[in-house]
């Protein structure tokens, strides 16, 4: 059996947290292969709103497993909050969630040098939302790191040890900080871990490959802010894209099958970075608030645009997207036109490749296309779409030679449409 992958094609913010909650009851394991608590991913259903920051998008469909897996970086004391806050909606988690030893944790001092590392660049801020994320992974590269699976073996010792590394860093700049009050509510959280199961979690997906079980991976972030392949240095701090899956959990190339890209029918960034179809006119609020787009984690409110088909043609190829999964169609449903980047103009030559850089240098090239000015929210099959809205897919279709195989009509799980 393959795993199958799902993951952001964009910026970010796509949706994937309501797809995997759709997709989950064809699957028996669901993994979240990499990021940390800075991506949140929210589902509606049944009248009721969830962010989850850490834990898979599979949690709430019956008695799935679900586990975070080494490519992750877990802070014990919002890992504790987010799983009390689902338990207290009546979703039990101790016996449907696994962790892997080799996931690392974000120490109360990477919150503090994330922080005092985003004051000092001044102008230049990267936009990170201060949790911790990139020292994290920092000290997984230099080979500093602290394990979920040290909590088990001389722990005191090692979380000390990094400890003193990070005050002295912490020195060298201008920055005031109270460790000792961030420090309880962690080791509250390191406790609160103890209670589930942590497994090396390499084993346990391949044991299930071998025995005939679907296993979906599921991606936070987007592939244009992939350490490797994104708007650099304008990006998270791991892959983000299909090959993060392999790395992040464990499993070989060979067993990947589906991989599923998800993207908005417009476009959204949040915090700096370049962003070539970004509007800063009405129709740009408009996306925002028809969209709600602010961030789930953050509340900042996201930056919009033109769906930008050179980054998404980019993201489908170095992925191997092999489905297509179209989010917030809805938002789009009240524009008498809509347009989408086919290329860029860079210094007077038109390029329909993703460039090295992109900068205030690119101006995109836009198609335009009739909206089709109809509530699609209420929709339940695809005989229901208005013609322009099918030639709207059947452009997109031809433009990224993927076929889109789901479309969201809304927030809610049951406005999900399957082509």
């Amino acid at each position: 059996m393959k795993v199958d992958v799902l993951l952001g094609l964009q910026w970010g913010d796509e949706g994937k947290g309501k797809v995997v909650d759709v997709l989950t009851p064809g699957y028996d394991l669901v993994t979240r292969f990499q990021g940390g608590p800075n991506a949140g991913h929210t589902l509606e259903f049944e009248g009721q709103k969830y962010v989850l920051r850490s834990i898979p998008s599979g949690i709430f469909q019956g008695n799935k497993i679900n586990i975070i897996g080494n490519g992750v970086v877990l802070d014990p004391a919002l890992f504790k909050a987010e799983v009390e806050a689902l338990e207290a909606s009546g979703h039990p988690l101790t016996e449907r969630l696994k962790i892997s030893k080799k996931a690392h944790l974000i120490l109360p001092t990477h919150r503090l040098l994330d922080q005092a590392y985003e004051s000092a660049k001044g102008s230049g801020k990267i936009g990170t939302t201060g949790k911790g994320i990139g020292p994290t992974y920092t000290d997984k590269i230099s080979r500093n790191g602290v394990r979920v699976g040290d909590i088990l073996h001389n722990f005191e010792e090692k979380y000390r040890t990094a400890i003193e590394r990070h005050k002295k860093l912490l020195a060298q700049y201008n920055f005031e900080y109270d460790l000792a009050s961030l420090e309880k509510e962690w080791f509250d959280g390191i406790e609160y871990i103890k209670k589930f199961e942590l497994i090396d979690s390499e084993h346990t997906i391949n044991n299930a490959i071998k025995n005939g079980k679907k296993v979906l991976a599921e991606g936070a972030q987007g592939t244009m802010l992939d350490i490797d392949f994104g708007s650099y240095p304008f990006v998270t701090s791991s892959n983000t894209i299909c090959a993060g899956a392999c790395t992040g959990l464990g499993i070989a190339p060979r067993n990947i099958g589906e991989v599923y890209g998800i993207f908005k029918a417009y476009c959204t960034r949040v915090g700096s970075g370049p962003f070539p179809t970004e509007l800063f006119d009405e129709t740009g609020d408009l996306m925002r608030k028809n969209g709600n787009e602010f961030g789930s984690v953050t509340g900042r409110p996201r930056r919009c645009g033109w769906i930008d088909l050179v980054a998404l043609k980019y993201a489908v190829m170095i992925n191997g997207v092999t489905q297509l999964i179209m989010m917030k169609s809805d938002v789009m449903d009240t524009f008498e036109s809509i347009k989408a980047c086919v290329a860029y103009k860079i210094n007077d030559v038109v390029t329909e490749d993703f460039p090295y850089s992109i900068d205030e240098k690119v101006e995109p090239i836009y198609a335009e296309l009739p909206g089709w000015q109809t509530d699609m929210t209420k929709m339940q099959s695809e005989d229901e779409f208005p013609q322009k809205f099918n030639a709207y897919l059947n452009f997109l279709e031809e433009e990224l030679e993927v076929p889109i195989k789901i479309v969201s009509v809304g927030p809610d799980r049951a406005q999900t449409i399957l082509r």
